[in-house]
């Protein structure tokens, strides 16, 4: 098993990266591009999706990490809806309907499976830092 030190190590924050590489992708053609509302919202859940995983592994314990999860599995709800808006628009194809919309379950699902491995961990429920690089016995009490 790979040890996960950063939260860029995280498949499911690199899953959420390329969806937002996608939404992104999107949002700067046609109609979408000018639609200002809609484009803003889905930009920021499916960015809220990405920083919600990354906020959550610093959290500091499982029991943060899960819930940040969860306000990312909204999101990821948010941006499946606002895709059925886009599609019933016309600002995106069907075609790509379908394929952000699978990027967005392989998402969902990964972010469940993570939720289901923290839940049923046997390890502490708190994460542990590794020994500083950095020096504390020199400071001061200011």
């Amino acid at each position: 098993m790979t040890t996960i030190r950063r939260f860029e190590d995280l498949h499911i924050w690199q899953a959420a990266r390329e969806l937002v590489q996608i939404v992104y992708r999107h949002t700067t053609q046609g109609g979408f591009e000018r639609d200002f509302a809609l484009r803003d919202q889905i930009r920021r859940a499916v960015i809220s999706i990405m920083s919600n995983i990354a906020e959550g592994f610093s959290a500091g314990s499982d029991a943060e990490f899960i819930r940040f999860l969860g306000y990312a599995r909204r999101s990821l709800s948010e941006t499946h809806s606002q895709l059925y808006i886009a599609l019933d628009l016309s600002y995106i194809t069907k075609d790509d309907f379908d394929i952000t919309y699978q990027k967005a379950n392989t998402a969902e699902k990964q972010i469940n499976a993570f939720i289901t491995y923290l839940t049923k961990s046997k390890s502490p429920k708190t994460l542990k830092e590794e020994s500083p690089s950095y020096d504390l016995s020199g400071q001061s009490d200011y």
